[in-house]
Order: C-alpha cells, then sequence, then structure tokens
C-alpha cells in the first residue's frame, strides 16, 4: 500500500496546478484563524465575532468543521483531475502495462482520498484547538472535548464527497465535465428536494427522511449548519445544558450508515467501470 501511495503522491507533486491547489486548499484552512479579527458593524456597534462565543468550546468545533468543509472543493478539483490526467496523459494504460492491476490503480485512488481527507481532518483540529484555547471562555477538559465527535463526521464526509469525485473522474473521463456532472448532480438533488416537499410530503420529518439518501444530502447531515445553533447557545447559556439541541444538531447512527453506503457505491461502482473499459 505505501508503494501505491507513493506513486499517486509523485504523480500530483510533479503537476504543477494540482501542487497549487494543495497548498491553496491548506492556506486556506489556516484563515480560519482570521475570522477572530473581522469586524462587523451592527445597529452602530462594532462587533468583533471572536468576542461573541463563535471560538467558545465547543461550540468552535461545530463552527470551524463546518466552514472547512466548504473548502473541500479545492480538493475535490485535484481528485477529479487525479483520475482524469490518467486518460488524458495515459498514465493509466502505462501503468497497467508496467504490471500494475486495475485493482490496485484503484486502491491507490482511494489510498489518496483517506490521506487528503485525514491531512485535512488533523489540520482543522490542530487549528481548532489553538482558537480554542486562545478565545475560548472554557478550557476546561470535560467542555473542551464534549463535541468531538465532528472530528469524525468531517472525515467521513471528506472520504465520501472525493469517493463522489473519484468515480465522476473515472465515469466523464474529462476534468471540465466531471466537475459539471457533480454540480448538475447537485441541482439534481435540489430540484428533487423541491419537488417532493410540493408534490409528495406535507411534513417536514417525511420529507427529510426521504432526502436523507441522497448521496450529497446525507453527506451534509453530517455537519449541519452552526448559526443556528449559535443563537441558541447564547440564549440559554447559563440556563440548561445543550443536551436539547444535540438532537436536532447531532449525527443519528443511520445517518453515517447512509454515508458509509455511499463510500461502498462509489468505489464499487468506479472498479466496475474501470474492469469492463476498454483502455
Amino acid at each position: 500500500m505505501k508503494r501505491l501511495l507513493t506513486i499517486e503522491l509523485q504523480k500530483l507533486w510533479k503537476n504543477r496546478s494540482s501542487k497549487v491547489l494543495i497548498i491553496t486548499y491548506f492556506v486556506l484552512l489556516s484563515f480560519l484563524a482570521f475570522i477572530s479579527s473581522i469586524k462587523i458593524t451592527l445597529f452602530g456597534a462594532e462587533i468583533k465575532l471572536a468576542d461573541q462565543g463563535v471560538f467558545d468550546f465547543p461550540y468552535i468545533w461545530h463552527f470551524n468543521f463546518f466552514i472547512a468543509a466548504i473548502l473541500k472543493i479545492f480538493l475535490a478539483l485535484i481528485i477529479v483531475s487525479m483520475m482524469s490526467n490518467e486518460y488524458t496523459y495515459g498514465t493509466l494504460k502505462q501503468n497497467l502495462i508496467d504490471g500494475l492491476s486495475k485493482k490496485e490503480f484503484l486502491t491507490s485512488k482511494v489510498l489518496t482520498v483517506l490521506l487528503f481527507s485525514a491531512a485535512s481532518t488533523v489540520f482543522v483540529f490542530i487549528v481548532t484547538i489553538l482558537l480554542g484555547y486562545s478565545f475560548s471562555s472554557y478550557t476546561e477538559a470535560s467542555i473542551v472535548f464534549s463535541e468531538m465527535g465532528y472530528v469524525f463526521t468531517y472525515f467521513l464526509k471528506l472520504v465520501a464527497f472525493f469517493c463522489f469525485c473519484l468515480f465522476a473522474g473515472v465515469l466523464i473521463k474529462r476534468s471540465a465535465f466531471a466537475i459539471g456532472f457533480i454540480a448538475l448532480w447537485y441541482v439534481i438533488e435540489k430540484i428533487i428536494h423541491f419537488s417532493l416537499m410540493k408534490w409528495v410530503f406535507s411534513d417536514d420529518k417525511s420529507l427529510q427522511a426521504a432526502i436523507n439518501f441522497m448521496p450529497l444530502e446525507s453527506m451534509y447531515n453530517l455537519i449541519k449548519e452552526p448559526i443556528t445553533k449559535f443563537k441558541s447557545y447564547k440564549a440559554i447559556e447559563g440556563q440548561v445544558s445543550g443536551a436539547i439541541n444535540e438532537r436536532f444538531y447531532g449525527v443519528h447512527w443511520y445517518e453515517i450508515v447512509i454515508v458509509l453506503a455511499w463510500i461502498t457505491i462509489f468505489i464499487t461502482l468506479s472498479y466496475k467501470i474501470l474492469k469492463k473499459r476498454d483502455l
């Protein structure tokens, strides 16, 4: 496995655009720290975000990992181009001629996905710890590490999305068209969401249960938006525990199972396409 991963990393590092995207991605992640210095004017008063509890433990785990997940598109471009370049430059055919099996070839891509996901998770974890201890009013270990589940769900979310991008790259071959396919899929899911809401389901609970099975929606559910949670935290701070919000913002076991199922589907379909395709 080390040999397969080394081959992929060498390909990526020798590609100038991939190198730039990787560096840009991690630089942008580090910009999470600059949010602490952002000031907004509200009703004539200047407000600094860091002073409003955005970086308080345990809320910061939810906030930082949600924001970081938005930036995943930069690594998604690398994943897609990583696959499409194999067709464009003929390296896939050359790898197979050199003795690499199609299974090993796909395994090298999946290992790269896992590596990028793990590296991003560790990086955001370190940034979050540093920001939290710098600005949080709460530094007790029981509070600091009370919402560590977001570390796992962030990693899983990246793996799932990158596997989807890998599948798109295998299926479409060309980077631009593969990115277009991903964007089109997002639009299709939104159309399905709107259609079900308007003509099929009358209550939000049934609607949510139905759309939970769509790939991108299931990934989003792993880390839901934190803004309304922040408002709730401020409203009930010092009065009740956060357990009330956990049922709304937390992740159910079946949501994790759905995402794991999609990861399996994307990898399986990618392998079947590679196995049957005449290269």
